[in-house]
Parts: structure tokens; sequence; C-alpha cells
């Protein structure tokens, strides 16, 4: 790795969390405002008031805002119905897309199995994708489907967030909110505004908006290739020698996709979903055209959660604690951003040899550039991988899958953190302050004192449901990597037996339990096994995590906040934050470190001591 390559690495992730903290501050202010219950219009969205007391006419929701209040289990119940029927619609249309409109290309329904883990994973704010979206789903399914499935998984993430939130700022309530109030506040004050915003940014940068059927091209130049003569049985026709004849041929036009791309794209990015229109990701030009939409693209993934934390600090009445929630995510993702931009300068050892054998400085210091976006190269592309894992977004723009070994083992430890640095919509604040729960019961048992956390008495019950909450996502990962490497079905999707093909597994199941969706990209994993198995982790590892989740939300707001004392822990000092980020670093390494034994650092000695 050269000083220069390193210093750009370094500055542009300096640039990236200046720009975030800038955005991010305001956009706090907004999110608190949208979560604190009262309902009323927002300064600047008078406008939209209107539209939000239809919808509560609609729904049933009283609008008085005194008479809305659900205890956590209503609360629960409303979210899993809502998320229930939305993964119905969603597997309904995919059944039948071949006979609905707005499909130019006369796409066919989409199988069983494959609309079955699709529904789960948009649902899930997931969007794992075994399909090639331009090749499988119709312009009507991307949007009505899929795109509105983004806003609403997003919702959800976000009205949990809040409902935490007014856990630890209520004063013995039984209220935590009504699910159908943040989910709409959410979409319509939030989601809403922000997409339509990054759209036509997108579209101004080239992303494309359109209808069209998709465009044949002439090629610039034409290409040649050859390939075997099949007959009309559709086998190979055997030559002279009995061996498959070989056919030239000549590719003289190609195929451009077109379709409703940047409305798509940017609710994926704000939404932490992932879900690509393209099969390619944000490494399609038509999707992520240029350096600033790359950066942008990166920005919107994180704002979001960057802004909940301001958001709590204001919500529970105490700046500092969003601060201190918000460092220890902060601390921990440069760590990781840091060793995988450094990872990705190294050039290949075989590479590194032949340079040498051939007095090519070049190959020796050129890096890792396999799989990278050639627009981008290695400091942006490996940015956005730790950005896209660090979130529980799948949107990529490089193949993680040819990262080096221990460039591609960080995005998954990402992951195995639990979503929790930054994380996704609504899922990174709350799966933090559950660790920070963690973080003041350790320490309580230290100094042999009842934990205590913004006023709250953390005992034995939110201990169980957040030891729940953290243990769920491990064993789905875990358990269904096992049942995979120990089954048929689950080998014979490996292209790459060995250490690598142990880490695709280990991958795919890392993502989906904790509902990022991005893959290393080798295991053949759209077949009935996988579409199976990690539809059902991606469900458990969403709403497995989010009852209990609630479970404390309704258990902390009962409860007297009480007043800090001489003997009270502070929780927004540094020692907190250090604390915290041990606890979070603690419990991945505890539960993954055998496991990621068996893959990327197998694969890393592999690679460097050959």
């Amino acid at each position: 790795m050269t000083m220069q390559s390193s210093m750009e690495s370094f500055m542009l992730l300096a640039a990236f969390l200046g720009v975030l903290l800038a955005l991010a501050w305001p956009l706090g202010i907004l999110l608190a405002r949208v979560g604190d219950g009262a309902g009323g219009a927002l300064p600047g969205f008078g406008w939209l008031l209107r539209v939000e007391q239809l919808l509560y006419r609609a729904a049933g929701v009283p609008l008085k805002a005194e008479q809305r209040g659900m205890g956590w289990e209503s609360y629960a119940i409303a979210l899993l119905i809502f998320n229930g029927l939305g993964a119905l619609v969603v597997y309904g249309l995919q059944r039948v897309q071949a006979w609905l409109p707005l499909n130019p290309q006369g796409l066919g329904n989409v199988s069983p199995d494959s609309s079955f883990n699709t529904a789960v994973s948009f649902v899930a704010n997931t969007n794992w994708q075994g399909y090639s979206g331009e090749q499988t789903m119709s312009y009507l399914v991307q949007m009505l489907a899929l795109t509105c499935q983004n806003f609403f998984s997003a919702a959800t993430g976000m009205a949990v967030a809040y409902a935490l939130i007014r856990g630890f700022s209520a004063r013995s309530a039984r209220s935590i909110g009504n699910f159908w109030v943040d989910a709409t506040r959410s979409t319509l004050y939030v989601l809403l505004p922000l997409s339509l915003l990054l759209a036509v940014f997108l579209m101004g940068q080239g992303v494309i908006q359109n209808f069209s059927a998709y465009k044949q091209v002439a090629l610039l130049d034409q290409v040649s290739y050859s390939v075997p003569t099949t007959g009309a049985d559709g086998q190979p026709v055997p030559d002279a020698l009995g061996q498959p004849a070989i056919e030239a041929m000549t590719a003289a036009t190609q195929t451009i996709a077109m379709g409703p791309v940047a409305s798509q794209e940017a609710i994926k990015m704000l939404g932490t979903n992932g879900g690509g229109f393209f099969n390619a990701n944000s490494a399609h030009p038509y999707e992520n055209p240029t350096a600033l939409t790359n950066f942008m693209q990166m920005l919107a993934i994180f704002i979001i959660p960057a802004g909940l934390c301001f958001a709590f600090g204001r919500m529970v009445g105490d700046r500092r604690q969003g601060w201190a929630v918000l460092g220890a995510m902060t601390v921990l993702f440069v760590a990781c951003a840091s060793v995988v931009l450094v990872a990705e300068q190294q050039a290949h050892p075989a590479l590194q040899a032949l340079g040498v054998d051939q007095g090519m400085s070049a190959l020796q210091s050129g890096g890792n550039m396999e799989g990278k976006e050639t627009r981008f190269g290695i400091s942006a592309s490996a940015l956005f991988a730790a950005v896209t894992t660090a979130a529980s977004c799948g949107a990529v723009n490089a193949m993680h899958d040819s990262f080096t070994p221990i460039g591609g083992m960080v995005p998954m430890l990402l992951m195995q953190f639990g979503e929790v640095i930054f994380g996704g919509v609504g899922s990174g604040l709350y799966g933090m302050l559950v660790f920070a729960i963690m973080a003041v019961f350790i320490a309580g048992l230290m100094i042999g004192r009842t934990p205590e956390y913004l006023g709250k008495k953390i005992q034995a019950y939110e201990m169980k449901m957040a030891s729940i909450a953290i243990l769920v996502t491990p064993l789905l990962v875990l358990g269904g990597t096992a049942v995979a490497v120990m089954t048929d079905a689950g080998k014979a999707g490996i292209a790459n037996p060995g250490a690598h093909g142990f880490s695709e597994i280990l991958y795919a199941f890392t993502s989906a339990a904790n509902n990022n969706g991005s893959a290393f990209a080798g295991l053949s994993a759209n077949t009935p096994f996988y579409n199976t198995m990690l539809a059902i982790a991606m469900w458990f590892g969403r709403f497995a995590v989010i009852v209990p989740i609630l479970a404390i939300a309704g258990s902390l707001a009962g409860k007297q906040r009480l007043e800090a004392n001489a003997g009270t822990m502070p929780t927004h000092g540094a020692m907190f934050v250090g604390l915290l980020v041990g606890v979070v670093a603690l419990v991945g390494v505890l539960n993954y470190v055998p496991a990621l034994a068996l893959g990327p650092v197998v694969e890393h000695l592999q690679l460097f001591n050959k």
C-alpha cells in the first residue's frame, strides 16, 4: 500500500464522516419532532397534515393524540399483521406479473420459491435477491411490490426505534405510542421527502427513470465468440472426432435495460434496503453513474441512522446520550473501515511475485482491483463495502466475493456485530440500545449495584428480552450454516470448495439473519433449499428481534424514571462509550470467531503461505 493511496483512502473516510455529521444533526431535529407522539403539523410540512389525517380516518386511527396509545403487545400485533399482509401482497404480485400491465418485456411469473424468498426479503428490510432484477421483475412489480415495501419496511424500523425511545423517556406510562401513527409519520415526513430529493438528484446525474421497453443498440465493436452447436433436442452435436462441434458467432447488438430506476434507487439507499433494479446493483452505470452519486449513496445509507442518534438524545432529554451512542458507532465503524481500506490496497501475493519476477513495480503497489468498479477505484469501493454492511443495506458497487480474505471478512464481521454500527433505519439504534442495556448490566455486576440506564432500572425481565434479541441472529446464522454444509442441497450451490466456499455460505446466512442482503456471489443461492432457508433466517432475524425489543419498551415505559445520584453510572462520557464498544466487540467475538476461523482466516493463511 503506497503512502499516496493510504492518504487518499483515509481522506475519503474523513470527508465522508464530516459531511455525514453536518447533515445528520439537522435531520435529527426533524426526526425527533416526527417521533414525539404529539401529532400536528411539522414546520414546513403543514400541507401534509391533511394527508396524514385522511390516512388516519381511513385506518380508523383516532385523530386525538391522547387516544392513540398502544401497549407493547398491541403495538407488536399491529406491526406483525401489517408486515405479514405486505409479504402476501409482494408474493402475489410476483406470481401473476405476466398478466399485469407495465411489463413491456413480457416477463413471466416468478417461481413459488423465489417469490416466497423475495417477499420475505423485502418485508424484512433485507432485500436479498437471488434473481437478476432486469430479467425477472416487471416494472409494475418493481414499483408496486418492491419499491413500496422499501418504504414500509424502513418505516417499520423507525417505528420500533421510536417505541423503544419512548420506553426510556416515559414516566410510568402504559403506552409506547401507536404503530400506525409512527409508520405513517415516518413515511410522510421523512422517507418520502428525502427520497424525492435524492431521486431528482440522481436523475440529474444520469440515473434513468422511464417506462420504455429495453433498447437494442449496435455495438461500436462487434464481438466474436464460440458456442457448442446443439441439435433440435438441445444436446451438443459431435464433430467427426466425437467432440462437441463449435460454432463461431458474432454479436453486433446489445440489449440495454430501461425502467423506473431512480425512484427505487433513492429509497433503496435511504431505507437501508439495498435491492437493486439491476443485477449489477450500484456498480451499474444506470444506478450509480458518477463518483458524486457514489458518495451521495453512501451518505444516504447512513444519514437516517445517524440522525436517529441525535433524535434519541433530544427525545430522552439529554443530547449527550445521543452523542455517546453515535460515538460508539463511529469508533467501531472507523476501526473496521480502516481494515478494509488497508486490506484492499494490498496486491495479491501471486501478482506481487509476478511483479518482482518481471520488474513491474506497479503490480506490487496497485492493490486488489479484482471485482472493483474501475470508475470508482479501490478506496471508494472498499469504503462502500464497509458502509453497506455496517448498515443493513445490501447495495454493493463491488464484488465482495473478490475482496482479499481479510477485506471480505470485515464486511461479514460488521454484519455479525448485529447491524448496530449505524445499522439499518431504526434497527441500528434499537439494536445498539440493547447493547447499552447489556453494558450497564455488566457495569452493575462489577460494582454490585442495580443497573440503571437513562433513569430506568434494568432488571431480570429486560435482561431476558435483551438476551433473546442479541442471541437470535447468531443462532440463525450458525445453525443455518451448519445445516447447509451438512446437506447435499446446501453443498450443491458451492462453486468454490474449501475455505472460501464455507465463507460464501457463512456470509449468506450472516447477511440474511442480520437483514443486510449483500452476498458473496459465488454461491448459487437461487434454489428451493436456499430460498427457503434464507427466507426463514430473514423473517426471524427481523421479527424475533423486534418483538422482545418492544417488550423491553413496554416494561421500561411502566417504570418510574429515577433521578441521577452520586451512585449513578454516567452513560454519556468516554468511559461508557468504551464500555459499549467493548461489549459489542466481545459479543461478536464470542459468537463468531470459531466460524470465521474456518472461513476467511484459513483462506488468508492459505493465500499468504503458498
